[in-house]
């Protein structure tokens, strides 16, 4: 028969230490992501890079959502990512027709582009962001989501700039003709006024 000292000896009592709280929180706090006003037209997991130039190498910026979100008013779409378990922003930036999705050299699951001003830290700063995803498949498919929301951006940039003639010259041409009947215009109206003054 074997003794064995451990089971034998007396146990610890198990402490399990339990304090009522000082104050009890009621009161719930809404907090707002700025984003209640759009709708997601896109999202998936994936993992992003910002490349630093002093360092010349790529930094980890998080893991998490990538999202495309569209304004219900006016209908632009920028893209959103936040960390996983802590939600910081880590790129909040528009979508603009200068971006351009270049792969990543060596994977067929990322791509690299560059961002004129990202918002995700306080001064808003250019970057050259990579972006990663689990598979090819799903890089495909936010490269086609990107590229709709440039479509959708710049159908909205052009409806709101005024249309402009292609040819400089003509709208010269039209501006000079215009100036010139307001001029007329003006010495018919102090004609008639001499005229009405004299009678």
């Amino acid at each position: 028969m074997t003794d064995t000292p451990d089971a034998l000896a007396p146990r610890e009592e198990e402490h399990d230490p339990h304090f009522e709280p000082v104050i009890k929180l009621t009161e719930q706090v809404e907090t707002k992501t700025n984003e209640e006003d759009e709708d997601v037209l896109f999202k998936m997991r994936a993992k992003l890079f910002r490349f630093a130039a002093e360092s010349s190498e790529w930094k980890e910026r998080g893991t998490g959502d990538v999202r495309l979100l569209q304004h219900k008013e006016t209908k632009k779409v920028r893209l959103v990512m936040r960390r996983d378990k802590t939600l910081k922003v880590c790129a909040n930036h528009a979508i603009t027709l200068d971006m351009k999705l270049q792969p990543n050299i060596g994977s067929d699951r990322s791509w690299v582009y560059k961002v004129a001003a990202d918002y995700s830290e306080s001064p808003p700063t250019s970057e050259t962001l990579a972006i990663r995803f689990a598979n090819a498949d799903n890089a495909n498919e936010f490269k086609v989501a990107f590229e709709d929301a440039q479509k959708t951006n710049a159908s909205l940039v052009a409806a709101a700039a005024p249309a402009y003639s292609e040819n400089p010259a003509e709208e010269e041409k039209k501006e000079a003709l215009a100036e010139k009947e307001e001029a007329t215009e003006e010495k018919k109206e102090e004609i008639t006024e001499e005229e009405k003054k004299e009678e």
